[in-house]
């Protein structure tokens, strides 16, 4: 029985699908805003933040992803608040969250008694060990993302294009920006346990720099994000399905193998022409 004759007869393979398609969601449209804004690095660095919070939670026996959503906020907010009162480098504050975080996570996994077998998934991604209250958790947290991105789409739009004039219109740049911020940890959040913490960063890049190849707009861009994003995390579980192979990593490396083909067909294309 393949994977998709699985999904039809199994609940746990639809919960599975699910929490894909949310997954999917979010990296292509919180992908697309890191792509057009540049800020992949401060993505990772939030990412990597969140194994503070995870590892905190374990320890005081709490749910990690509780743990990740109040870190992943926290880092987000800190990092942008840094930045825009202090005026500090944001590689340099995205590089100190991103150690600090890592390294809190670490020290609370190692006074933690006993082997944390579950919380490595989160590091590595295992979409097939999703349970359903992870999933409502996942929904959830899509839906307030995509809400805050409704409330604040037009002027985002208008920053994105030209923060400057924005700004002298009187749009609120820097409360977007943090706004942005929050979305990206909502992001990240979602997609832990597609392909974990250490691959987070690649979810959220490479669908959405695939669809700034093929979409003129914020918007397709968006579609075109969400819908390549979709394609390589169900190809990944019907691959990893198969293969008993680890579900993030070839997640990643189909997304990957998408964007290389998208652009050996497209400059192959312009050559032609």
């Amino acid at each position: 029985m393949n994977f998709f004759q699985a999904l039809w007869h199994f609940e746990f393979l639809q919960l599975v699908a699910l929490a894909g398609l949310v997954a999917a969601i979010s990296s292509g449209v919180v992908g697309s805003l890191v792509v057009v804004k540049r800020i992949a690095f401060m993505a990772g660095g939030i990412a990597h933040a969140v194994l503070g919070g995870m590892g905190v939670a374990h320890y005081l026996g709490e749910s990690p992803l509780i743990g990740a959503f109040i870190s992943a906020i926290f880092a987000a907010l800190l990092i942008g608040w840094v930045q825009i009162k202090y005026q500090q480098r944001e590689d340099m504050l995205i590089g100190a969250v991103w150690a600090v975080g890592m390294a809190i996570g670490i020290l609370a996994i190692a006074k933690t008694p006993g082997y944390s077998t579950h919380l490595m998934s989160y590091l590595l991604g295992n979409l097939l060990l999703v349970s359903r209250d992870q999933v409502m958790m996942m929904v959830g947290l899509n839906l307030l993302m995509l809400l805050l991105l409704a409330l604040v789409y037009r002027p985002l739009m208008a920053t994105l294009a030209d923060e400057e004039f924005a700004r002298l219109r009187g749009v609120k740049t820097h409360l977007l920006y943090l706004g942005l911020l929050v979305m990206i940890a909502l992001a990240t959040v979602i997609l832990v346990h597609s392909v974990g913490l250490i691959l987070v960063m690649a979810l959220l890049t490479l669908p959405a720099a695939t669809g700034l190849m093929l979409a003129s707009t914020l918007g397709r861009l968006m579609l075109v994000a969400t819908l390549l994003s979709g394609i390589s995390i169900f190809s990944g579980l019907a691959v990893a399905y198969e293969t008993d192979s680890p579900t993030g990593a070839v997640i990643v490396l189909l997304a990957a193998a998408i964007y290389l083909v998208v652009l050996l067909v497209r400059s192959k294309f312009k050559k032609a022409i």
